[in-house]
Formats: C-alpha cells, structure tokens, sequence
C-alpha cells in the first residue's frame, strides 16, 4: 500500500550546498523530518549540478519518512549562465545586454522538458526564447 504524503515542501537550494541553517532547517523542523538525513541526500542528489538553483520538491509521509523529487535549474538561471551575464537589462524592450545561440537554447529546451507545459522540444524553445526576450537577451 502507497504512503500517503502528509505534507509537501518546495524549496529551491544551491546545489551541493545544503545545510541545517536558516530557512532550510526551520522549514523541515516544522515538518518534523530529520534534517542531517535531508542535507546528507540532498547534497549527494545535486553533486552534479553544483552552484546552480535546485527546486526540489519534498514529500512528506505520516511516519516522518520523505521523498525528495529534484527538477531542472529555473529558466532565467539557465539562460542568463549561457549568455554569461549575472542578470538580465532592467529595460528590455529597448536594451539587449546579450545573445545566446539556438543550439544553446536547444539544450536548454531539453533539460527543461519535464517541467515546462510544453509536448514537443520546440515548444519549449519558445518558451525559454520569450524568457530569453523578457531579460534583454536575444537568441540568434
């Protein structure tokens, strides 16, 4: 028989770099999981994408125990490292700060899939393309 979740936390963490400190530990002590297990396998799932954002999604069952989901680096985050800026133009109808490259935004469109509302790569494309807009970077 499943577990059923009693309560569902979603956070979003360094990768690599969680610990028990403020807000991390206050938010899983009011769930009351154990927070050294939380930061032990959180910190083992996201080796590989050290020094990005983690949204992770956290399942909390009755008996304490939690599951813990880990998605894709948000959008903005992605597309900013490819252009190698640290943040988007503050007017971006008018001013471009950057460019990233349609291949750059493929891969970007794949790794983003799964938690993007979109059924095809393209699709996602042009999503990430519009958020690429919004921040003053154009896709060439």
């Amino acid at each position: 028989m499943a577990k059923k979740a009693v309560r569902k936390l979603k956070m979003t963490i360094m990768g690599g770099a969680a610990n028990p400190a403020p807000p991390i530990g206050p938010a899983l002590g009011q769930a009351k999981v154990n927070i050294g297990e939380f930061v032990t396998r959180f910190n083992a799932g996201t080796q590989a994408m050290k020094g990005q954002l983690v949204p992770v999604v956290v399942s909390i069952y009755e008996d304490r125990t939690f599951d813990l989901k880990f998605k894709a680096p948000p959008a903005t985050n992605l597309i900013l490292k490819a252009a190698g800026k640290e943040k988007g133009s503050g007017k971006s109808g008018s001013e471009k700060i950057g460019s990233i490259s349609k291949k750059a935004l493929r891969e970007m469109a794949e790794k983003k899939m799964q938690d993007l509302n979109a059924n095809t790569v393209e699709a996602a494309e042009r999503i990430l393309a519009g958020s690429a807009r919004s921040m003053g970077i154009e896709v060439k």
